[in-house]
């Protein structure tokens, strides 16, 4: 009965130190705060396809935080952005970073930011440069 006992209790010290570690990650990744600075050296990756000022490849992104995604003026949008009728928020442009296809199925954009501080640093950029 004790060695039973025991075993119980150690693997509900590891489902809560789990559950913990999961509870952090969480935490931290939702809290980051993002560094402009960093985030504008971090959006010279962007601009393979992304200009502030111009469309080029992908839209402009002059003033992107706040607007209605698909709505740049002289842009040809995917059906599925235009339709998205998403704001871009910052929650949104996490979503839309971490995995575009998959928060927005058929857009165009391909590319995606796994580090959550890299997004939150291209965000924070965005939020603050690109008004």
């Amino acid at each position: 009965m004790e060695i039973r006992s025991n075993r119980c209790s150690g693997r509900l010290r590891l489902v809560f130190a789990a559950v913990l570690t999961a509870a952090m990650f969480v935490t931290c990744a939702a809290n980051a705060a993002g560094d402009a600075a960093r985030g504008e050296t971090l959006y010279q990756g962007c601009q393979d396809c992304h200009s502030i000022e111009k469309n080029d490849v992908g839209p402009m992104h002059k003033g992107v935080v706040g607007r209605t995604a698909g709505t740049v003026p002289g842009y040809n949008y995917s059906a599925a952005l235009r339709n998205a009728k998403i704001v871009w928020t910052e929650a949104n442009l996490d979503k839309w970073l971490t995995n575009p296809q998959g928060f927005i199925p058929g857009t165009k954009m391909f590319y995606q930011v796994n580090n959550p501080q890299d997004r939150a640093d291209i965000i924070a950029f965005l939020k603050e440069r690109a008004r």
